[in-house]
């Protein structure tokens, strides 16, 4: 008896693989406007600055799925799981990983998002381009995952990042040190709508916090984009300027609950943007490692992709 064959469309951003597709990349993500010559410069500056030309975003999510795939299959022995991507701003997109699901000839898939945490604005989109492609193309049935920002062993993973990660802090004792819990800043409008966004992250937040024993936290936004629209602050370069000057903070250590992987809004904006603020404000600034391929991750989402299944 053949095995069933289930689909799995894990989507994600998405990023150049090399700098010279840097202009392409920007251009989808300014919605076909190619960038100006000093934002493309801007843009390139910073990952050259963290990678030097290699790009770890691409090469961490490919890793990821493997290790998702891998582990779906070994723990579900009674079906074929087959993972696909689907970015949204590189290749291949979103619409490319649904299309290739149907020439394979898989028929009943889930959609699950490299995010933790659900918005309209950003898991609501992907699911949406991959509901109309599916739709447009038929013959196959796909269910999704919006979000999973309290499983159990995420939650476990993180904190366990921040437990080792509060260890660099010597002698100083966990109650001195101001544990911020970041995530990517949306356009405000989200708020009108009513969007989970802010609650799911503040969610994720209290539940390390707790798991953990640390009382001495708050949330901090971080990466907002360029637009005249107004972003979701405070921003964490600002947040880190208030708790020095208002609080006399020293010790600050970063949780970027809102990223899964290293890629630009870690390795640059925090990593070389907020250290750099740190240094000159004279606070020791420590941030805990991205999840990449760590086990308890991949097993999140090996369930909430299995829990999806089930429930059709």
């Amino acid at each position: 008896m053949t095995k069933q064959r289930i689909g799995v469309l894990v989507m994600s951003y998405g990023t150049p693989e090399s700098l010279d597709q840097v202009e392409a990349y920007y251009t989808h993500i300014r919605r076909g406007n190619p960038p100006s010559a000093e934002q493309l410069k801007e843009l390139t500056d910073r990952y050259d600055a963290i990678v030097g030309g290699f790009f770890p975003l691409r090469e961490n999510t490919n890793k990821q799925v493997q290790a998702l795939e891998q582990m779906l299959n070994e723990r579900h022995p009674d079906k074929t799981f087959v993972c696909y991507q689907g970015l949204k701003h590189a290749a291949p997109f979103i619409e490319d990983g649904v299309e290739q699901m149907i020439k394979d000839g898989i028929q009943q898939a889930v959609g699950v998002v490299l995010a933790p945490h659900y918005s309209i604005m950003s898991v609501g989109g992907y699911i949406k381009r991959a509901k109309d492609k599916a739709e447009e193309m038929g013959g196959l049935s796909i269910e999704f995952v919006k979000s999973y920002h309290l499983h159990p062993k995420l939650i476990e993973a993180l904190s366990n990042r921040v437990t080792e990660t509060l260890q660099r802090f010597d002698d100083t004792s966990k109650e001195e040190v101001r544990v911020i819990f970041t995530a990517h800043s949306l356009p405000e409008k989200i708020l009108e709508m009513k969007d989970p966004y802010p609650d799911q992250l503040l969610a994720t937040s209290k539940a390390i916090a707790e798991q953990t024993g640390v009382n001495n936290w708050q949330f901090g936004w971080q990466s907002a984009g360029q637009t005249a629209m107004p972003w979701l602050g405070p921003d964490i370069l600002d947040v880190l300027h208030t708790v020095t000057h208002e609080e006399q903070v020293k010790n600050v250590l970063i949780c970027p609950i809102g990223f899964v992987s290293d890629h630009l809004e870690v390795l640059y904006d925090l990593d070389i943007e907020a250290q750099k603020v740190a240094k000159e404000l004279g606070i020791h600034l420590e941030r805990t490692p991205s999840l990449n391929t760590d086990p308890l991750y991949m097993e999140t989402l090996s369930d909430v992709v299995y829990e999806q299944l089930k429930g059709n």
